[in-house]
C-alpha cells in the first residue's frame, strides 16, 4: 500500500513502518498532490488547513486520510464518503493545551490582566486591581461538552465554577443542543468548543448576545463563524456583554482593519491555544501509527469522522 506522508515525520516513522507499506515522503504540496492520484493512505497536514484539504481531494482511491487537526470543516466530507475514504482526526492531541488556554483566558478576562500588562508596559503602579470578578461562585455554560470541552469542565471545578456542559444528545449530565438557548441568560461565561459544522454557523447572534447576562463573557475556541461577528462588534460596543475572549475569529488571520481588533473589552490569542505545547507532533504520530496498525490489521481505528454528522 501507498502513504504520502510528511517528510517532516520521516525521522519519528520510517524505523516503524510496517513493511507492506510504501511511503512516499512529501516535501511541498505540489509534490504531495501529485503523489496522491494512486495513494491509499495519506496524512497531509500543512500549514494552511484549506491545502490539506486540496491535496486530500487529490486522493481519488484514498483508503484512509489522518489529520492531527482535530476541527475537519476545511475538508470535502461529501466527497470522501463517496469515495468511501475513511477520515480520523486528531482530536485529544491539543485538549489539554486548550483547555489550558481556556482557564488562562478566563482568568485573565476574570482579573483584566491584559490592563495589568499595559500598566506595567507604562510602567504605572496602581494600587487598584483593573479586574475583581471571582472564578469561585460562577456558572459557565460549555457548549460542545466532548474531550476538550470536558477537560475544560474538570479545570473549572477546580475553581468552584458550576459548570453545565452542552451536547448533542444531551446525555447524562448536559443539556441537549436545543435547550441551552433559553438560559443562556443563567450562565457568567459561554464557552464555545464545539465542532464546527454547517448547522453551528451564527449559532451566537444578536438574539443570543442580547440575552446573555450583561456582566457575561463570550469565551470561543470553537471556529469564527460560530459567532456572528458583526453583532458581537455591536454588542461589545453598546456594552451589552462583559467581554469576549477570541482565539478564533472569522477569517484568519484577522485583517488589521477589523473592527474586532479594537472592540471594547475583546481579548485575541490568535488560535494559538492548541499550539501551546511542544508535544503536538510526537503526539500525532504516535496516533496515526497507533491507527496505521489497527488498519493494516482490519481492526476500529481512533477519532473516526462521522462525514455525514462533520465530526
Amino acid at each position: 500500500m501507498k502513504a504520502v506522508l510528511p517528510a517532516i515525520a520521516r525521522p519519528l516513522l520510517e524505523p516503524r513502518l510496517p513493511a507492506s507499506i510504501t511511503p512516499h515522503w512529501f516535501t511541498s504540496r505540489a509534490d504531495a498532490e501529485a503523489a496522491m492520484a494512486d495513494a491509499d493512505i495519506a496524512w497531509v497536514d500543512v500549514q494552511s488547513s484549506s491545502d490539506s484539504a486540496a491535496i486530500a481531494a487529490a486522493g481519488a482511491r484514498l483508503k484512509w486520510l489522518f489529520t492531527l487537526r482535530a476541527g475537519v470543516d476545511a475538508y470535502d466530507t461529501a466527497l470522501l464518503e463517496r469515495r468511501g475514504t475513511v477520515l480520523t482526526n486528531g482530536t485529544g492531541i491539543n485538549a489539554n493545551a486548550v483547555a489550558e488556554y481556556a482557564v488562562l483566558g478566563m482568568l485573565a478576562a476574570a482579573k483584566r490582566y491584559d490592563e495589568v500588562v499595559r500598566l506595567a508596559d507604562r510602567r504605572q503602579w496602581s494600587t487598584d486591581a483593573p479586574g475583581k470578578v471571582e472564578l469561585a461562585g460562577s456558572s459557565a455554560l460549555i457548549v460542545g461538552y466532548g474531550t476538550i470541552g470536558r477537560l475544560i469542565g474538570t479545570r473549572l471545578a477546580a475553581f468552584d465554577v458550576d459548570v453545565t456542559g452542552i451536547t448533542r444528545s444531551g446525555r447524562e449530565g448536559t443539556l441537549a443542543a436545543d435547550a441551552w438557548k433559553s438560559r443562556i441568560g443563567e450562565f457568567d461565561w459561554i464557552i464555545l468548543v464545539a465542532p464546527s459544522t454547517s448547522a453551528t454557523q451564527a449559532l451566537v447572534g444578536a438574539s443570543e448576545l442580547a440575552a446573555m447576562k450583561s456582566s457575561a463573557w463570550l469565551i470561543n475556541f470553537a471556529r469564527g463563524d460560530m459567532v456572528d461577528q458583526d453583532a458581537l462588534v455591536a454588542a461589545l460596543e453598546a456594552r451589552q456583554i462583559a467581554g469576549a475572549f477570541l482565539d478564533t475569529v472569522d477569517p484568519e488571520p484577522l485583517p488589521p482593519e477589523h473592527p474586532l481588533w479594537s472592540a471594547p473589552n475583546t481579548l485575541h490569542s490568535m488560535h494559538l491555544s492548541g499550539r501551546s505545547q511542544t508535544t503536538m507532533f510526537q503526539r500525532a504520530t504516535a496516533l496515526f501509527l497507533e491507527n496505521l496498525a489497527a488498519f493494516v490489521g482490519g481492526k476500529p481505528m481512533r477519532n473516526v469522522v462521522d462525514l455525514g454528522a462533520g465530526y
